[in-house]
């Protein structure tokens, strides 16, 4: 495109393109055109009345050509454009909503938005806007796990009136033990937190040994009773549930919660049990150790001092924990347990029932 046209103008025309150029409540786009048309009726050439207006050369070519054909009303009113395309209908909605929602060929378990696209014919843009507006997310997956214990129902009532009514005169106390925590060094140094840069770590790391955490945490007032011990057999776990005897004021009795770990049943974990007639073990569902509050503890502890911390023992690793451990007791908080039993039995009626 080059410049063909001349501009002249008469008295009226000129009035009427100063009167846009100093009219404030003008879009700015119409004075930026009446700008162009005043420039170039002084002759100015086509580089210049581009600089001065702040537009390219081009644009400066198209306006003097649209004021050559229609005057300054050509310079108000800007020219249809044809329709973009039309919006999908509700059949093509409809296709790709079964379509993803249905069982992908092959060996495929999931569908992806180019394979719907390529089915359907539309873009994978259009695509993408439809699971956003109905909310499906083929690439992700929820797991769950519902457990299969007989006595399930009864489990969960008894420990739920724990949590949510505990007994007078007494202790509930949630006990497990955190297995096989590795003390992790890293082969270089990472870098620490910047101002728009994330703290580095490499991925790799040098095993120095593990150690087992036992905890009890008391649910009344939030307090850990902790202990770090190489090995998580029976003998142990007596060890460290005559640790809590001696913590537990005398006179208090004692309810433990505990998962169905082998350990926890042993012969003489029952005969230990046997002689502390003030304990009691209340044993949670199998698969549904989220009923255990101690794991809410554990959880705290590995994202919180465990899982970004780097040691250069096993001592030094222990030493983390019994501090992390010192600093929960300081400020405890008590356990609160929110669902109640019958919450609890609804939520499961939802989950999907497997076909036989």
């Amino acid at each position: 495109m080059s410049q063909s046209v001349c501009i002249l103008l008469n008295p009226a025309d000129r009035l009427q393109l100063e009167a846009i150029v100093s009219d404030r409540n003008r879009p700015l786009k119409h004075v930026q055109r009446a700008r162009i048309i005043l420039f170039s009726a002084e002759r100015l050439a086509v580089q210049d009345v581009a600089r001065r207006v702040g537009v390219s050369r081009p644009c400066v070519w198209r306006w003097q050509q649209r004021f050559g054909e229609e005057g300054p009303e050509g310079l108000i009113r800007d020219k249809t454009r044809p329709p973009g395309k039309a919006p999908l209908g509700t059949s093509v909605t409809a296709r790709v909503l079964a379509l993803t929602c249905s069982e992908p060929p092959g060996s495929i378990t999931q569908w992806t938005g180019r394979a719907v696209a390529g089915i359907i014919g539309i873009s994978l843009r259009s695509v993408q806007r439809i699971w956003e507006v109905h909310r499906l997310q083929p690439h992700r997956l929820r797991t769950f796990k519902t457990s299969s214990d007989p006595t399930f129902a009864q489990k969960v009532e008894d420990i739920v009136g724990l949590y949510m009514s505990p007994p007078a005169h007494a202790i509930v106390v949630s006990i497990d033990e955190k297995s096989q925590i590795q003390a992790l060094d890293r082969t270089q140094p990472g870098l620490p937190l910047k101002p728009g840069k994330c703290a580095t770590m490499t991925h790799d790391y040098k095993r120095n040994g593990t150690t087992t955490l036992f905890a009890a945490l008391n649910v009344l007032d939030g307090t850990v009773l902790g202990r770090c011990m190489s090995r998580h057999r029976h003998q142990e776990f007596i060890r460290f549930l005559n640790a809590v005897e001696k913590a537990v004021p005398a006179g208090k009795v004692v309810h433990a919660i505990l998962d169905n770990y082998a350990t926890h049943k042993h012969p003489k974990v029952l005969e230990w049990l046997a002689d502390h007639p003030r304990w009691t073990f209340h044993f949670t569902p199998t698969s549904a150790s989220w009923l255990n509050a101690v794991e809410n503890f554990f959880s705290a502890l590995t994202r919180r001092a465990l899982r970004r911390g780097v040691f250069k023992s096993v001592p030094d690793l222990q030493k983390t924990i019994r501090d992390y451990i010192k600093r929960q007791n300081a400020d405890p908080r008590p356990f609160v347990w929110t669902k109640s039993a019958n919450d609890i039995f609804a939520k499961i009626d939802e989950l999907p029932v497997p076909s036989v």
